[in-house]
Formats: C-alpha cells, sequence, structure tokens
C-alpha cells in the first residue's frame, strides 16, 4: 500500500533508463498468463517503429500488472484481455479534441483491453480516484487505478479510459518518447556493468500454485537454488530436513494452517540466521517487508 501511496504521489523512487517498450512488456507479458488465469485468453501485439521512452522498466510492470488484476477481477467468468503497443504522434487536433494541457510530440502508446461488463458512466470519472471501488468490502482497496494513474503522471505521460457497458473497457497510456539528442546525452553518461546473478538458497512459500511456479521460475532463472512449499507446515518441515544454509525465506502472509507471521516465529528458532521477506497481496498490489 506503501508502494502504491508513493506512485500516486509521483514520489516513488525510479531507475529510469532509455528502454524498447515492446522489450519490457514482452518479458512482463511471459508470466502475466499464469496471474491472470487460465480463463482469460491473453494476447499481446507489439506495434511496429516504436519509439524509446525514458522509464524505469518495474514501473511498467506495475502498469500492466493493476490493468490486468483490474480486468481479470471485472471478468471472473473468463474473457479476453488484450495488450498492444503503437507509435503515435499527437497533433493540436487530438489535443484539442480532449480539452486537455498535453505536449504535442511523438508518444509510444500502450493500449489494454477486455470484453469485460464495462464501467458505469457515472464510474468513470473517479475510477483514478485514490481508494475508489466498486467492489464489496475486504476485495479491493481501490488502489490499482490509482496508482497506474501517478505512474503515468510522474513519467510525463498521461492516461484516458474508454468503456461502454457490455462491450468492455480500454485503457491507453501515452508516454512520451526521448529524442535523438536524449538518447546520446544518455548513453555518454551511462556505464555498462554487469548483470549480477544469484548463487544463495530461497525458501519461497507460497500457497497459491500458479503464483509459485510463476515466481520459483524467475528466481531460478536468476541463478537462486529455489526450495518450494506451498503452506507454512510444509516449509517448516523443508527447513528442517535441508542440510546446507537457507539464506532468505519468501513468504506469504495470509495462508492455510500458518499464517506468514507465525512461520517467521517457528523459523526464527529453527533458523536464526535466515533472512525473512514477507510478500502480501497479488499481481500488481504485492508489498513487500524485509525482517
Amino acid at each position: 500500500m506503501t508502494r502504491q501511496l508513493l506512485a500516486f504521489s509521483r514520489k516513488q523512487p525510479q531507475a529510469l533508463r532509455g528502454a524498447d517498450l515492446n522489450q519490457v512488456i514482452g518479458n512482463i507479458a511471459m508470466p502475466l498468463p499464469r496471474l491472470i488465469g487460465e480463463d482469460i485468453h491473453f494476447t499481446f501485439e507489439p506495434g511496429k517503429g516504436l519509439g524509446s521512452v525514458r522509464i524505469d522498466p518495474g514501473q511498467v510492470e506495475q502498469i500492466l500488472m493493476n490493468l490486468a488484476a483490474n480486468a481479470r477481477d471485472a471478468m471472473p467468468q473468463g474473457g479476453h484481455l488484450h495488450v498492444e503497443t503503437s507509435d503515435v504522434i499527437l497533433d493540436a487536433l487530438y489535443v484539442g479534441s480532449k480539452n486537455a494541457m498535453i505536449p504535442l510530440g511523438r508518444y509510444a502508446l500502450i493500449a489494454v483491453s477486455d470484453d469485460g461488463p464495462g464501467i458505469p458512466r457515472e464510474h468513470l470519472g473517479h475510477i483514478f480516484e485514490p481508494f475508489f471501488t466498486t467492489k464489496g468490502p475486504g476485495e479491493g482497496t481501490g488502489l490499482g487505478l490509482a496508482t497506474v494513474y501517478g505512474i503515468v503522471k510522474q513519467n510525463k505521460g498521461f492516461i484516458w479510459a474508454y468503456s461502454e457497458l457490455e462491450h468492455g473497457t480500454v485503457f491507453k497510456v501515452y508516454l512520451p518518447c526521448v529524442t535523438t539528442a536524449q538518447r546520446a546525452d544518455e548513453a555518454e553518461a551511462s556505464t555498462v556493468e554487469p548483470v549480477s546473478r544469484g548463487s544463495e538458497t530461497i525458501l519461497l512459500v507460497e500457497d497459491e500454485p500458479a503464483v509459485r511456479r510463476a515466481a520459483g521460475e524467475f528466481l531460478r532463472q536468476q541463478g537462486y537454488n529455489v526450495l518450494d512449499a506451498k503452506e507454512g507446515l510444509d516449509a517448516l518441515e523443508v527447513a528442517r530436513n535441508y542440510s546446507s544454509p537457507i539464506h532468505l525465506v519468501v513468504t506469504d502472509v495470509v495462508m492455510p494452517n500458518m499464517s506468514g507471521g507465525q512461520l517467521a516465529t517457528e523459523l526464527a528458532n529453527l533458523r536464526p540466521e535466515t533472512s525473512l521477506l514477507f510478500v502480501s497481496g497479488y499481481a500488481g498490489k504485492a508489498c513487500s517487508t524485509t525482517m
């Protein structure tokens, strides 16, 4: 929640760099179907001739994860989720039609559309407000779209939402492209550093199989030795039987039989040398605390 509030207030820390948006989204799109569920058919259509944008790739992930989670919640019986990118030039005619102060120029567009029930017109003007939600108690914080809005504004872009009842919703995110001069300055100032890979052992505790598989696959690709556990009691059994050091435990907070907090207490006695990382939430609505 803290990260989402920082994003909405445009004060979230950034690691900005020139990025190929198609490549960034392509990397995120690989595990995305596992998180939105098999009932939702996901497609990604990368545009041609896309301009480079200067953005933190992690923030692009936040944008897509939040929009995908929002679409998933709107389509509990399944549906279609489509992401596409395109290169656009915004001229005075377009800006005038929006009646908004938008700098003219070249933008990279991310369009995220679904065929869900749509958003009622009376709600459409409030969807980017923090804590505004039409979901029931305990079903959402109302920060997902507010987070997206804050990230887009922090990166000097803008976002529009279009929706018709029973015909779905589309979100269009416009991010300004960097100029040739900006790319040259960035290339001169940057230094190439090798990407470090992990070698430590991580105990991953997650009761949702799809999330556990996706997280485990990602960590293994980074070089880590991953031990899987489906809940707290299983994690304790793995920790007792594993003879080598466990350097880090990544655990969900809310799980059956034993919560993440209870697991932390047990592991602190069993393996006091191990660091703990709690992760709560799902998709783009996750937060973490190191213990």
